[in-house]
């Protein structure tokens, strides 16, 4: 029986350990992750602050040779950037949230993605924060980026708080990001972790004003029915508005139109990302959380060498 919401001692494990790889060292998942956190989203900044030695995880593009010589210790460039950057976890928290087929949850997924990068950002030195958003008792959740782990486990223990059973038709997701853009330091890394399946005509011109002075990433989560209807009769759905509809599963034209609509909806949303230089790292609920976010940052990190 799959879990609606993340456990928060699970989500605080992931610091250390990830158990269903299958790997015998969970020391290398994680360096590895956040070696490639570092090489894909910190970039030098214009004002070199100091020397300090290597640590596990840093970017080795960054290394000071000529220091790692003298001392026969590996030392690292500091650039102002990396102590003054926020990083905030934009993540939805909707009633359509608490949907999956396989695997997990999209809400759980959805948490487990946001604590993976959190912890990432998090040993890196930046700032953690984030936005929770969907719930329509709560409202809009903020937790201003600050140095430590305070308002990162602020963001999780709320991710795993059972959300308000109301209308899943409700989304603020265009309110949140609003709130981002005039609430954020100028050159914050913002993840926008949310069910983007969905017409994102709506999103371009939020999404552009956000990105004028900030960096971001989208993280749609992904479930496998939400472009294949499994083969189960006649079957009836409630709508978002309510109203009842009667499908044909067992309907091949009926499954083809239903995966063309997906796909004219993901493509609409690969290209606003194209135009607005938007990275998406889509994620899936019956993937494992930590494989696919090392493929798609290894893939973003060769792109970036080509």
């Amino acid at each position: 029986r799959m879990s609606l919401y993340p456990r928060l001692d699970d989500l605080l494990e992931l610091r250390h350990q990830a158990h269903s790889l299958g790997l015998p060292s969970h020391h290398l998942v994680n360096s590895a992750f956040a070696g490639l956190y570092a090489s894909v989203f910190r970039g030098a900044g214009v004002n070199f602050e100091e020397v300090r030695e290597y640590r596990e995880g840093d970017d080795i593009r960054y290394m000071d040779w000529k220091v790692t010589a003298r001392t026969n210790e590996p030392h690292l460039k500091i650039f102002r950037e990396e102590r003054e950057r926020s990083v905030v976890l934009c993540v939805d928290k909707g009633p359509h949230m608490s949907f999956g087929t396989r695997g997990t949850f999209k809400s759980v997924q959805a948490a487990r993605a946001a604590a993976l990068i959190g912890w990432a950002a998090s040993r890196l030195n930046d700032r953690v924060g984030g936005l929770v958003f969907g719930d329509p008792l709560a409202g809009l959740q903020h937790f201003r980026p600050s140095r430590g782990r305070r308002a990162l486990w602020q963001v999780l223990r709320t991710l795993t708080e059972p959300g308000a059973e109301m209308d899943p038709s409700i989304d603020c997701l265009s309110g949140a990001l609003r709130r981002a853009t005039s609430g954020l330091p100028t050159g914050s890394l913002v993840f926008v972790i949310a069910d983007l399946n969905r017409e994102v005509a709506g999103l371009e011109q939020v999404l552009g004003d956000l990105c004028q002075r900030n960096t971001v990433v989208l993280i749609p989560v992904d479930d496998p029915a939400d472009w294949e209807i499994p083969a189960m009769g006649v079957a009836t759905f409630t709508g978002t508005d309510g109203e009842l509809v009667e499908i044909d599963t067992d309907d091949p034209e009926a499954a083809r139109g239903y995966r063309r609509l997906w796909e004219e909806r993901r493509a609409r949303l690969q290209a606003m990302v194209h135009r607005l230089h938007i990275l998406l790292l889509p994620v899936r609920t019956d993937a494992e959380i930590h494989l696919t976010l090392i493929h798609n940052l290894e893939q973003r990190a060769r792109s970036r060498a080509v």
